[in-house]
């Protein structure tokens, strides 16, 4: 199977923040940034896989400011490493007022997808190829976070010491 590049599925979505996505202070829930993420991070992954993907797990998601209502969020999907049927997406918010042209890095996080084929079973994805030092660092990266995780599945059923 041929490799990819990482631009090859890169997706990006925006979403104004209205008055129904958010808490009685006025800041955006988590949960409607959640959901923005999942939407972005699966486009992201079936144009890689060429294939109907499921969300596999949601790692490491760092909400670092406040989002208001009022303010353009935009969410910015790239896969960062592909195994043999599962793939990690990572993906950018950033936050934009868009009355003064001031935008925000305020959320991260890492989703995992699995591919599946016609019977629903999991099934080969292309390899990820990067092609830029940052796409290494962030393919080096991942492959790490995915070691760790196979190691934590392992102990979680009783396969660890």
């Amino acid at each position: 199977m041929q490799g990819r590049h990482p631009g090859e599925s890169e997706a990006v979505m925006a979403e104004l923040m209205m008055p129904q996505h958010a808490n009685i202070m006025g800041n955006v829930f988590g949960g409607v940034i959640l959901a923005l993420v999942d939407r972005v991070a699966a486009v992201c992954a079936i144009r890689h896989a060429r294939r109907q993907c499921v969300t596999v797990s949601v790692d490491k998601v760092d909400f670092r400011e406040p989002i208001h209502v009022g303010e353009l969020i935009t969410a910015f999907a790239r896969v960062n490493f592909a195994g043999k049927t599962s793939m990690e997406v990572g993906v950018k918010i950033v936050s934009e007022n868009v009355l003064t042209g001031e935008k925000r890095h305020t959320n991260s996080c890492y989703v995992t997808y699995v591919a599946l084929d016609d019977t629903g079973r999991p099934t080969a994805v292309p390899p990820i190829v990067p092609q830029t030092a940052d796409e290494q660092r962030r393919y080096d990266r991942a492959a790490k976070r995915r070691a760790t995780r196979v190691m934590d599945r392992r102990y979680d059923q009783g396969h660890g010491e």
